[in-house]
């Protein structure tokens, strides 16, 4: 599941942040995320496989079979007939450390795209003005699901000794009043922010990408944009496609130079700028580690 943000806007960004793009190919020499000794390839196992965002990286990773064995996991069994999978997506509750332990079993990577998702309450008519309510079923508010779901899931990986986590979360999260902190009253940036930091202080290799807002557009085509701090957000280009997000999660396990790092993450609009393919530049120009 992922929340998405409510950004839109395109102009480009003054110099502090740095906008990165290639013509060069990638380059790159070998696997971040190591194979195993007999060569075969790197397993991975993503989390909110059945969300919008989650999805897109499943399906990357299967199509990269001689890279990466996809896994998944899913809340239920229709999210998994709905990605259509097999024996490699698990059904699990990530609030339950017990029951995601057969999702972490063996992986050598984790890709974390869980997040509470607010539902709008009943009875609101636009027509009328005003704006809708939020709120979150019992049990899966952001402190359960964005705090202790996602610290569940870095000490399951922790506990078999992954190689890397790739955690997705959102910009916003310095700004204590940021609208999606309202959202059902549920603080969502605040425990996100604060399972980035356990994460960050965990020891384990890690790269936490910061999504701008999420759009359902096609990949590859767009100049990303690399901030830090939410400086983003004071500027108007501020949204990424879902696409260009779950590309840059396995670029993640793909280059050393993506280890350590958290960014924030927005692109241009496309016909702007070159599309990045260089992203070990990418990630070797990022100096912040949280």
């Amino acid at each position: 599941m992922r929340l998405s943000s409510p950004f839109s806007g395109h102009t480009l960004l003054p110099p502090r942040h740095r906008v990165v793009s290639s013509r060069r190919g990638p380059g790159r020499a070998a696997l971040a995320v190591s194979a195993s000794a007999g060569g075969s390839p790197a397993t991975v196992l993503v989390t909110g496989a059945g969300g919008r965002t989650g999805q897109i990286v499943y399906k990357k990773l299967k199509e990269r079979a001689g890279q990466f064995t996809a896994r998944g996991l899913v809340r239920t069994q229709d999210s998994k007939g709905k990605i259509g999978g097999g024996d490699d997506v698990l059904v699990g509750d990530i609030r339950d450390l017990g029951s995601i332990a057969a999702a972490v079993e063996g992986i050598d990577a984790l890709v974390i795209l869980t997040s509470a998702v607010p539902k709008m309450k009943p009875g609101f008519d636009p027509s009328k003005g005003g704006r809708p309510e939020f709120y979150f079923d019992e049990g899966s508010d952001p402190e359960q699901v964005d705090w202790i779901g996602q610290k569940n899931q870095i000490d399951a990986a922790k506990s078999i000794g992954v190689k890397q986590i790739v955690l997705v979360g959102s910009m916003g999260g310095t700004d204590l009043n940021h609208p999606l902190n309202k959202l059902g009253n549920g603080n969502i940036l605040v425990w996100k922010r604060k399972a980035e930091k356990y994460l960050a202080d965990c020891g384990i290799p890690y790269t936490i990408i910061r999504a701008g807002g999420l759009q359902d557009k096609d990949g590859g085509v767009r100049e990303l944009i690399i901030g830090k701090d939410d400086e983003i957000l004071k500027t108007e280009t501020k949204t990424i496609a879902r696409a260009d997000v779950a590309e840059v999660c396995i670029q993640a396990l793909l280059f050393e130079e993506a280890r350590f790092k958290a960014f924030d993450l927005a692109s241009k609009p496309e016909g702007e700028g070159t599309p990045t393919t260089d992203f070990k530049s990418v990630f070797a120009q990022i100096a912040t580690r949280f």
